[in-house]
């Protein structure tokens, strides 16, 4: 692999080479990652929708969405009717306070499940979990984390279903006194958000450690600190 390769390779940003009939030429580890949310026909369809109209590289602002990706922007470019590529842009994805989390050892799986339960009671709302099972326990302050649950879910109180993820954010990382610490996300959804709500939890936010990116989904970014 030349130094030109290992840049594209390692660029935060997937990288897609399509041939002219949608088949994968090449992709780099970003696009692989992508491709869990998204099919190469999507993607394919990206890059022929914002092609330039004659040869070379046009780049478009465009919001895009897949799965847990967020976008800002794409780059097209050909230089022949045989491939066409394609480099998506990510928004950064979210940030977090640089003040340490305080708290005790705690398993996320047992408060994500207390909360479900509790809200559940006398309540006709289904809720999906989606967990990853490989989040360890981690130091967190459970009275505040719980609170800040029973918002995010009061914020969907009148949706017939709420769904919940947990996942490992592959590649992401926070610095704390020189420690590099893994990132993991509690994202929250549903149909419906009540606005009068998302402005409470916007407020409660305001005066914790945790932060929280309220999109159409709510998620709640904590890094892994288990000591």
């Amino acid at each position: 692999m030349t130094f030109e390769q290992q840049w594209i390779e390692y660029d935060y940003n997937p990288f897609v080479l399509f041939s002219s009939n949608g088949k994968v030429i090449s992709l780099n580890s970003q696009a692989q990652f992508l491709l869990g949310a998204a099919t190469t026909e999507e993607l394919f369809n990206l890059a022929t929708t914002y092609a330039n109209v004659s040869f070379g590289f046009k780049t478009t602002f465009i919001e895009l969405e897949f799965g847990r990706y967020r976008f800002f922007a794409l780059t097209v470019g050909y230089e022949n009717d045989d491939a066409i590529g394609i480099k998506l842009y990510q928004s950064p994805s979210f940030k977090l306070n640089n003040q340490k989390l305080i708290g005790e050892p705690t398993n996320i799986y047992t408060l994500v499940d207390l909360c479900i339960a509790t809200y559940s009671i006398n309540s006709k709302i289904i809720f999906e979990k989606d967990f990853d099972p490989t989040i360890p326990e981690i130091i967190i302050d459970s009275n505040n984390f719980i609170k800040l649950l029973n918002k995010i879910y009061s914020c969907y109180a009148e949706n017939a279903k709420i769904s919940t993820k947990i996942f490992y954010r592959v590649g992401e990382h926070i610095k704390f006194d020189e420690k590099k610490y893994s990132i993991f996300s509690i994202e929250i959804s549903s149909q419906n958000s009540n606005k009068e709500k998302i402005n409470e939890l916007k407020v409660f936010t305001a005066n914790t450690n945790f932060y929280i990116d309220i999109q159409k989904k709510i998620t709640i970014n904590i890094p892994m600190i288990t000591s």
